[in-house]
């Protein structure tokens, strides 16, 4: 099959919506966890988190336009900290629930039965039921005029892991964890590793 320009613009806006969102392969399960400077708390999952540095540990992340209320962009700018928790196969229902279009004052942790947590004093919540999570401090974010998104970019400050996921190199075994993925917008996986591969010599 061959969609050209023309025949992608053609298609009816949602099967065109998910037909994009699918050819980018699969990508991470997140949610993001953050609170507004009142306490309220929100979560929202996101599959646009991306590895941008180690040396400092810089991760970045694609919110939607802000044409509508953004609840997680607004209380990161307001706060200056977010978290980012991996979804594994025991919540991953909860999670996709938590893009549903809640209230500001409607918490999405209780609205799903995901438990807050909050660690070594960090004011935003992290999710319970993660097997991997962090805390991260907003440092900026940029504005992607082509589409009206922004790239929101964070340091990574600490971290929690389920010492299964850890090996003596570094590496994290996400499938030990049970960590999923996401492919198109609603379609989640379970993973299964080939190998890890020698580092590429020539």
């Amino acid at each position: 099959m061959h969609f050209t320009k023309a025949r992608i613009a053609a298609l009816e806006k949602h099967t065109r919506t998910h037909f994009i969102n699918s050819l980018s392969g699969f990508k991470s399960a997140n949610l993001i966890g953050t609170q507004d400077s009142q306490g309220n708390t929100n979560l929202s999952i996101v599959s646009s988190v991306i590895h941008l540095g180690a040396h400092p540990p810089l991760i970045g992340m694609i919110i939607r336009p802000h044409s509508v209320p953004r609840h997680t962009f607004e209380n990161i700018l307001a706060t200056g900290v977010y978290t980012i928790n991996h979804v594994n196969s025991a919540i991953y229902q909860q999670a996709h629930q938590t893009s549903a279009r809640y209230d500001k004052n409607e918490s999405e942790f209780a609205a799903t039965g995901l438990t807050a947590e909050y660690l070594n004093e960090f004011s935003a919540p992290f999710v319970q039921q993660s097997r991997l999570k962090y805390a991260v401090k907003y440092i900026e974010h940029q504005h992607l005029a082509v589409n009206g998104t922004e790239l929101v970019i964070g340091e990574i400050m600490d971290v929690y892991l389920d010492e299964a996921a850890l090996q003596s190199d570094g590496f994290l075994d996400l499938q030990a964890i049970d960590t999923v993925a996401i492919s198109g917008l609603d379609s989640y996986h379970s993973t299964n590793k080939l190998m890890r591969l020698p580092y590429a010599k020539k």
